[in-house]
């Protein structure tokens, strides 16, 4: 196979490429069974300031990806025994090599398979010949687009580890300081205080410890979701002895959840009798949060509504409120510990409750959907396909 590549580098296209792709050097790899066209990548980019590895098959290629971990590999699609389809399916089999940048070499006869490539996850291609000047630019593009990837995901681990560090002590500190405070004052004069005042601290004393208990609760559930979800797996519903009547838990559920806000006339409730094969308990926790956040971000006097219905062999919720509501960017970034203009507005809860209903939901095999309207709506909708269907 000839290389039929630029012999010459230009130098100023040397000076602005370096330029583009930043201080720091970075490790390519190279994977092509012609030593022609290794040699000439590899020193294309050791010219440029690259590290460079090269392999001379699909084998050799991916044993060294996971062992050096470079920062871009180039591979060519045609070779014997392992082609590039199947190097690239098992460079992002695995995990620590799952989303190196992956560029693709491909002869002119070769491009409209190229698709496939793209498809199976590659993130660029070359077609031979081609310019030193174009290599260059499709390994800076890549790398400064994984640069960029890396700077959203360190901004959104910072935003987390602020709404973990602002969230969770607030969250455990208030009760506790509330149960202990009450505590200590009913020890201390109990021989004194009215019956009424007994009742009223005890009263103060047991909610505080069930927002505490709902609190660990939802953080052990989510940590059970996340190993389902790490596993791929589904929960069990084929051993379920019989459907369930989720007209009758969505009333029962959101009837307490409005009692525990104080605002049982802010419910309205429209719950069409329906059956669902899921377990009772998963189904409980999804409409407790959902409503659960409804009230939390509305203020008292606004109606929630909760209703459901069965519509093309599908049982649909629908949880609608007129608090302040979330703008798009917002609704894409719903993740745990993620309370949204927190230094703004007081909030209760972690943060778990909206990823806690969605991933269960999806391990039952649904939908969730959620839309709003900031400062006019939100409304969430769960879809489960009915038993049969």
């Amino acid at each position: 196979m000839p290389a039929n590549l630029e012999a010459t580098v230009d130098a100023d296209d040397r000076v602005s490429t370096n330029h583009t792709i930043g201080k720091g050097q970075k490790r390519v790899l190279v994977i092509d069974d012609t030593q022609e066209i290794r040699m000439i990548i590899t020193e294309s980019l050791n010219i440029y300031g690259f590290e460079t590895l090269a392999a001379e098959d699909g084998e050799t290629g991916i044993q060294i990806a996971r062992d050096i971990l470079p920062n871009l590999i180039i591979c060519d699609i045609n070779m014997p025994r392992m082609d590039g389809y199947e190097t690239l399916k098992a460079i992002r089999q695995y995990e620590p090599t799952s989303t190196i940048p992956f560029i693709f070499l491909s002869g002119a006869a070769e491009r409209p398979n190229v698709r496939k490539g793209m498809e199976l996850g590659a993130d660029d291609y070359l077609t031979k010949p081609f310019t030193h000047k174009e290599l260059m630019a499709a390994v800076s593009t890549r790398l400064e687009k994984q640069a960029e990837l890396q700077r959203q995901s360190d901004k959104k681990l910072d935003e987390l580890r602020g709404n973990i560090t602002m969230a969770l002590p607030h969250e455990l500190r208030t009760p506790l300081n509330g149960i202990m405070g009450l505590a200590n004052i009913l020890i201390e004069d109990y021989a004194s205080l009215p019956p009424e005042e007994v009742l009223e601290s005890a009263k103060y004393i047991h909610e505080s410890a069930m927002r505490l208990h709902r609190l660990i609760e939802n953080f052990l559930v989510y940590s059970q979701i996340q190993l389902m979800g790490s596993e791929s797996k589904q929960i069990e519903i084929s051993n379920l002895s019989a459907p369930i009547e989720v007209h009758r838990i969505v009333n029962e559920v959101s009837q307490s959840v409005a009692s525990r806000h104080k605002r049982e006339q802010d419910l309205m409730l429209d719950a069409h009798e329906g059956k669902l094969l899921i377990p009772e308990d998963n189904f409980r926790k999804i409409v407790e949060e959902i409503v659960d956040n409804a009230f939390k971000f509305s203020e008292a006097g606004q109606p929630v509504m909760v209703a459901t219905e069965l519509k093309n062999h599908n049982f649909r919720m629908l949880v609608s409120d007129r608090g302040r509501g979330m703008t798009p960017e917002q609704i894409a970034n719903v993740a745990p510990h993620m309370q949204f203009e927190r230094r703004t507005f007081e909030q209760q809860g972690a943060g778990l409750g909206l990823i806690i209903s969605k991933r269960l939901t999806e391990l039952l095999g649904g939908t969730m959907k959620l839309e709003s309207k900031p400062g006019v709506e939100t409304s969430i909708i769960v879809c489960f396909p009915m038993p049969g269907h």
